[in-house]
């Protein structure tokens, strides 16, 4: 893991392979840890570069709010490091959110995006007070919310049938510290609607998405791609489509690359 400072805060990166470089971002309650599987592959043609977003993994909390914004300005931070001017960027549920920011503050260092399991519409009213009501249920039991929170991202077949890779994601998000968590909820709460990117984008842009995701409701979020060019892959089963459908993204992602 490599790490630079952004504003006295340790921000943990990974840097591998040449190539077009494709930037990895997790969602939340994850890490860089979660790309684990793909950079192998990816990596063989690309230079991949995976980020701990704030508050996450090995990088450090900034304060009591990570907004988006905070979050594309540590990405910008590291890609400044690097010297890389332009990347395809793949965001995974919060990762997504970061990734449209970064789009919104940094339009001619987008190459192509991929928002998987994730969506470019603000909270609604219910879904922030179910934010508000997470900070409470976290701060009160810290253990409990994040084992719970993991188990609901998956279709209900799939908790049965992949109790050991769930067990391996729930140890990686109990390593997020309270203060991480509360800040990223906040931080998602406040976000912008990036609707008007997906209509105005002039790059390519993919939306993947889990026709079971009890996370994103899978009619809602088709609605957000109506008159746009982007593409839509979708997948039989949850919020985890890196771990549920894993050979099928794999697929999808690098044809995506390639096409990029």
């Amino acid at each position: 893991m490599n790490q630079i400072l952004y504003k006295n805060t340790k921000i943990s990166y990974s840097d591998s392979g040449k190539g077009n470089a494709i930037v990895l971002l997790h969602g939340f309650l994850e890490n860089q840890t979660m790309w684990q599987d793909l950079v192998p592959e990816f990596s063989k043609k690309n230079r991949i570069i995976t980020i701990d977003l704030l508050g996450h993994g090995e990088t450090d909390c900034l304060g009591y709010v990570h907004s988006m914004e905070d979050n594309a300005e540590v990405v910008q931070s590291v890609l400044s490091k690097l010297r890389i001017r332009k990347a395809i960027f793949v965001g995974h549920s919060m990762g997504g959110y970061v990734a449209l920011a970064f789009a919104e503050m940094f339009p001619k260092m987008v190459k192509g995006l991929v928002l998987l399991n994730s969506t470019s519409k603000a909270d609604s009213e219910e879904r922030k007070a179910n934010r508000d009501r997470a900070i409470k249920a976290v701060k009160k039991e810290y253990a409990t919310f994040v084992r719970l929170s993991i188990s609901n991202l998956f279709s209900e077949e799939n908790r049965e049938r992949m109790t050991d890779e769930i067990e391996k994601v729930k140890i990686e998000a109990l390593k997020t510290p309270l203060q991480g968590i509360v800040a990223s909820l906040e931080g998602m709460k406040i976000r912008n609607d990036r609707e008007p990117i997906l209509h105005s984008a002039t790059f390519p842009m993919l939306l993947i998405l889990g026709k079971k995701d009890g996370v994103l409701n899978y009619e809602d979020n088709l609605q957000q791609i109506e008159n746009t060019t982007v593409k839509l892959v979708t997948f039989p089963d949850g919020h985890m489509s890196y771990i549920e459908n894993r050979d099928a993204l794999k697929a999808v992602l690098l044809e995506f690359f390639k096409s990029v």
